[in-house]
């Protein structure tokens, strides 16, 4: 018997402890079940596209700046997708009008057929997140609840409050 079969799931015994890494974990298998649809329908599609190319599509041109604002993400992660959607040749950019530093990206004509091709697919792929969801519990109710306490008060500020007065004596 393989040693790893008498060990206990890590990630899921450690409960909250382990919130990070559970939540990694989850994204990572929803994902790839993701990839597995898109292959199925003969498109190679990155998932981290998706936010992307629906902004672009429901509101045409949009800055880096605003789109990582909209996805809760930072610059850099728009720009390595950006990056290769535009290599995918799905997206371009131009200056923008008020702001020759700043770029307004767009779909290209490919990338407009395919937002129009995937379409019917993410409906099918949110119709098939909203039911895992209610059979869970309404975990994106939760989410959201996490995600404002930890905007309120970080996790950072979280273990200093509790170990700060020890860590600035041992110093």
């Amino acid at each position: 018997m393989a040693r790893t079969d008498r060990l206990p799931d890590y990630v899921r015994s450690a409960g909250a402890a382990a919130l990070g890494a559970r939540l990694r974990r989850l994204s990572a298998a929803m994902d790839g079940d993701a990839r597995r649809v898109y292959a199925d329908f003969g498109v190679t599609f990155e998932q981290r596209w998706l936010g992307l190319l629906d902004l672009l599509s429901s509101h045409g041109p949009l800055t880096v700046g605003e789109l990582a604002a909209s996805l809760g993400i930072s610059h850099p992660s728009v720009s390595q997708s950006r990056d290769s959607l535009a290599k995918a040749r799905l997206i371009a950019w131009e200056a923008d009008e008020e702001d020759k530093r700043r770029r307004r990206l767009r779909l290209t004509k490919e990338g407009e057929a395919l937002v129009r091709r995937l379409r019917p697919l993410w409906e099918a792929l949110d119709h098939a997140a909203v039911a895992l969801d209610e059979e869970a519990g309404q975990v994106a109710a939760a989410l959201d609840r996490l995600e404002d306490k930890l905007k309120a008060r970080g996790l950072y500020e979280r273990v200093e409050a509790l170990i700060g007065e020890d860590r600035h004596r041992e110093r």
